[in-house]
């Protein structure tokens, strides 16, 4: 039964309980609307797209054409379309633009709506191209420009020869450039339709991060909206994907939705064409395609947009290109996963975000995730603290630790701080020039954060040795530490050290540190040049220290070298000797004394600090 019978019926109902009518009239008046309901003539759908293509050639000034798009639900509905003339080069050299004024109540009212872009336009069966553009911002009347279907064919083309099955993971490039939809090569007044950029589950706080990471770039407008991907009325939608349905392609999903969407212009067996101009000119790409259901259309003469809930998956978008974005149904994309598991008091949360592989946008989608789902604990508050520790899962190499806190009273949100500092360790393996993607890619991330009462800011005050300042070679030495938390009452800890037999007389130096300050003079050794590229790094990056503990190093009196990310220390003079020539040649690192880690203790914080003390070794036998 259709809508309209429905609410028909349920009229009848109510005035027949209100009257007390028999069971039995009511019975046969439900018949007729039936009947009545059976006569309606089916919704009207647009062509399929094999019917054929309007060329470019026979465009012409007063042709009239229909235009297709979803003003609500997911049902496409029919629009006039004036053709007004051809702009020549309007989107660069050889890239012709078709001009035309959308008629009806509805454009009329809402005017040129982001999220339109890609509604496919039909002269006959026959389609001609796609809305794409708009034409200023306070216009009048709904002017829009179209896309040439002849050009968006070219990018179906495109994926046909490369060749990447429907059940196969899309490819993803490692060099691409943003989308800037504000830096058209044509006229100012003539720029791309927005695609309404919806955010599920981010606050405005990390809402203003994206924002600003994406300044310039066309992605920074946020419409409403919502994922309804794992929901019942999502997952039972079989209805058929068509020209003028509304389409989104995914950068995150998950526990966090972050969705552009625009309308199918053309559609077949395997292949879809949406948008009719790019959302990141990112040529070969891999992003999740899903369906999408419009809720409303907001008129507004300043930014009209449609309000947009996800669906279910459908495919995956593999080419991101000028005339327009295409994929194939039922592929698979390539995300990196991502697990948080948030604790707070007795209570762990765990989240499962995957994003986007995307170089030039995976890092602000991984910075911005981080971040709201340190925002979101209940136990916030103005000095809540926040340690993430974790592994950056890579294949063809062993992962990777993180260690980031973030502490109030500095110069950003403690939250904001711990996220900037888990994107740190990941731009240093994911954007590194080192890498080789083929050998060594990102499997995944697994984070877990602590949200911790208090300022866990810790400082390192004092350290004094606890025994005499003049030792023998082989002496144990001890030393007491004083480090205090904010506004905490000061904690004494201690380290010792037991010093090597073969130490020669003289003046010795002791380091007593954070991991930050330790991690900073052993990368002073690194050569300039390290011929190991990535390993070097990568093994280097494995050796990080915590941040949480406080360690206790000997500078002793022997050279050490660096060499392809290892440290060598305690190096006989003859081997420092030999050595030389890498060092000039800066394919190794040399230094005059060797860092040797003797003790560490744990704090309860974020450590900042160090202290040098001297050691006078004399000769003769120590104590032990």
């Amino acid at each position: 039964m259709s809508i309209v019978a429905q609410r028909k019926f349920h009229r009848i109902f109510v005035l027949f309980k209100k009257t007390g009518a028999a069971v039995g009239t009511l019975v046969v008046c439900l018949s007729t609307v039936q009947a009545a309901s059976a006569a309606l003539p089916a919704a009207p759908q647009p062509p399929a797209s094999t019917g054929g293509v309007f060329p470019l050639s026979e465009v012409h000034r007063g042709l009239m054409a229909t235009a297709w798009t979803v003003f609500e639900g997911t049902a496409p509905e029919p629009m006039q379309v004036e053709i007004l003339g051809i702009l020549r080069g309007a989107r660069g050299p050889g890239r012709d633009l078709i001009l035309a004024r959308l008629q009806g109540a509805k454009p009329e009212y809402t005017g040129v709506v982001a999220g339109m872009s890609g509604s496919p336009v039909y002269v006959g069966n026959r389609l001609m191209g796609a809305l794409s553009y708009r034409i200023g911002q306070f216009s009048k009347e709904p002017i829009a420009g179209i896309t040439p279907i002849e050009q968006m064919l070219e990018v179906r083309d495109q994926i046909q020869s490369s060749g990447i099955a429907a059940s196969a993971v899309a490819a993803v490039p490692q060099q691409m450039l943003p989308y800037n939809s504000q830096q058209q090569p044509a006229a100012p007044l003539i720029q791309a339709m927005d695609t309404p950029l919806l955010m599920s589950g981010f606050s405005d706080a990390a809402i203003q991060l994206w924002r600003q990471r994406m300044a310039g770039t066309g992605l920074e407008k946020i419409a409403v909206g919502g994922p309804l991907g794992n929901s019942a009325s999502a997952t039972e939608d079989h209805s058929p994907i068509l020209p003028g349905s509304a389409v989104s392609l995914q950068m995150v999903r998950g526990d966090l939705e972050i969705a552009a969407t625009c309308t199918v212009t053309y559609v077949d067996a395997h292949h879809l064409l949406a948008c009719g101009h790019p959302v990141l000119q990112a040529g070969n790409v891999s992003l999740p395609m899903t369906r999408a259901d419009v809720v409303a259309t907001l008129p507004s003469p300043l930014n009209a947009f449609k309000i947009i809930n996800t669906g279910a998956t459908i495919g995956a978008f593999t080419e991101d290109r000028d005339a327009a974005i295409g994929g194939l149904l039922g592929a698979h994309a390539a995300m990196i996963p991502i697990r948080v598991a948030v604790t707070t008091g007795t209570q762990t949360v765990t989240h499962h975000v995957e994003i986007l592989n995307l170089p030039t946008m995976t890092s602000s989608a991984l910075l911005v995730s981080v971040y709201q789902l340190l925002l979101e604990t209940n136990q916030s508050s103005a000095d809540t603290s926040y340690h993430v520790t974790g592994t950056i899962r890579l294949t063809g190499a062993p992962p990777v630790p993180i260690d980031s806190w973030g502490t109030p009273g500095g110069n950003m949100a403690p939250q904001l701080a711990a996220a900037l500092g888990v994107g740190s360790a990941f731009d240093a393996l994911y954007a590194s020039s080192l890498r080789t993607p083929a050998a060594v890619s990102i499997a995944g991330l697994d984070l877990h954060i602590d949200a911790l009462t208090g300022n866990r800011a810790t400082t390192l005050d004092a350290v004094r040795l606890l025994s005499s300042g003049i030792v023998h070679a082989g002496d144990t030495i001890a030393l007491e530490a004083t480090v205090h938390r904010w506004q905490q009452p000061a904690q004494v800890v201690h380290l010792q050290a037991r010093l090597p037999q073969n130490l020669p007389p003289g003046t010795m130096r002791i380091l007593v540190s954070d991991g930050a300050t330790l991690d900073r003079t052993l990368a002073a050794t690194a050569p300039g040049h390290d011929p190991a590229g990535f390993a070097a790094m990568l093994n280097r990056m494995q050796q990080q220290h915590a941040q949480n503990r406080l360690y206790l190093s000997l500078l002793l009196p022997q050279a050490q070298a660096s060499m392809d990310g290892r440290i060598l220390s305690d190096l006989p003079l003859s081997m420092a000797n030999a050595m030389e020539p890498l060092h000039q040649a800066s394919a190794a690192g040399l230094n005059g004394e060797s860092l040797q880690i003797a003790d560490s203790v744990p704090v309860d914080g974020a450590l900042r600090g160090y202290r040098t003390l001297e050691l006078h070794i004399t000769a003769g036998g120590g104590l032990h």
